[in-house]
């Protein structure tokens, strides 16, 4: 699987992402570097929410799976802060991010699996990061991976998302 990458401005934030696809598995590998170029630390929403790890179905403060969203042969892998539905559920999908300081970087990786039907014809992986406002942030727990915080649902309003070029699976390269 060879691997092309990409890299992504944003404000206060650089991404840099390498996508490695294999058609025969329909797997895409996705391996990250974000860096914080701005004066205040980021919220960096690729570690999933609080209901997931609480089950079980993912680890607290490992990078979790991201959501998916497919349209007319495009398929989006999306990292983000999700607002909260109505009627809201009884064990809400609570926001995790992950802190990052002024200068740090903070490095991750994903693999998943396509089950649709039909071959993608590109694809695309967005990541929500905000700056880290207090005031949106509650409950820090210590992690292997750094420190992750529970997020308020508003921060879905006011989340940036940096998004890769859309990734053309038959030319195997991220669009110019």
């Amino acid at each position: 699987m060879p691997a092309t990458a990409a890299d992504i401005q944003g404000q206060g934030a650089t991404l840099h992402a390498e996508f490695a696809y294999d058609p025969a598995q329909r797997g895409l590998r996705v391996s990250y570097r974000l860096r914080n170029t701005g004066d205040a630390p980021l919220a960096v929403f690729d570690r999933g929410d609080r209901h997931q790890a609480g089950i079980g179905r993912q680890t607290l403060g490992a990078v979790a799976s991201p959501a998916l969203v497919e349209r007319d042969g495009d398929v989006e892998f999306v990292h983000a802060a999700q607002p909260l539905s109505v009627p809201a559920p009884t064990s809400p999908p609570t926001p995790l991010a992950m802190k990052l300081a002024p200068g740090a970087t903070l490095s991750g990786r994903f693999e998943i699996q396509l089950w649709s039907k039909a071959e993608p014809k590109r694809l695309r992986w967005c990541l929500g990061v905000m700056p880290f406002e207090a005031s949106l942030f509650h409950a820090p727990a210590k992690t292997a991976d750094g420190e992750v915080w529970s997020a308020s649902f508003s921060a879905a309003d006011t989340q940036q998302m940096l998004c890769t070029p859309w990734f053309d699976v038959a030319k195997g390269a991220f669009a110019a």
